[in-house]
C-alpha cells in the first residue's frame, strides 16, 4: 500500500500496469515467452483483475458508510449518472450489508483458494 500522501493508494495504477505490459509485450516479441507461459500470466491476470474487483467493491461499500452519495460515486464509474453504482450496490447489499461484512467475505474466499 502506497502512503506517500498520507492515505492508503491503491496497490497498482493504470502506469503501472502499461509499463508491465510494454515489457511484457517486448519479451514475448523477443520469443522470451511461450504459449504456455502466457496462458499462465492470463491466468494470474485474471485472477488479479478479480481481486482488483473485490477491492473496489468493498470501497464501494466503505464510501457509502462514511456518507458518499451516489452523485459524487458515479463519475469514478465513467457515468454522469447513478445507476451503476446504484446497481452494483444492490448486488453487493445481496451478499454484505457493509464493507466489514463484505471484507469477511473476501477473507473466507482467499482461505478456501489456498
Amino acid at each position: 500500500m502506497n502512503e506517500s500522501s498520507g492515505r492508503p493508494r491503491a496497490p497498482i495504477t493504470e502506469a503501472d500496469v502499461l509499463a508491465w505490459l510494454e515489457t511484457t509485450a517486448a519479451a514475448v516479441r523477443a520469443g522470451e515467452m511461450s504459449a504456455p507461459e502466457l496462458i499462465e500470466l492470463l491466468g494470474e491476470l485474471r485472477r488479479a483483475s478479480a481481486a482488483c474487483a473485490d477491492a473496489s467493491d468493498w470501497a464501494l461499500l466503505a464510501a457509502r458508510e462514511e456518507g458518499a452519495s451516489l452523485r459524487q460515486i458515479a463519475p469514478v464509474f465513467g457515468k454522469g449518472y447513478v445507476r451503476a453504482p446504484a446497481a452494483r450496490l444492490e448486488k453487493l447489499h445481496r451478499q454484505a450489508q457493509n464493507s466489514g461484512q463484505w471484507l469477511a467475505i473476501l477473507r473466507h474466499k482467499n482461505e478456501g483458494a489456498r
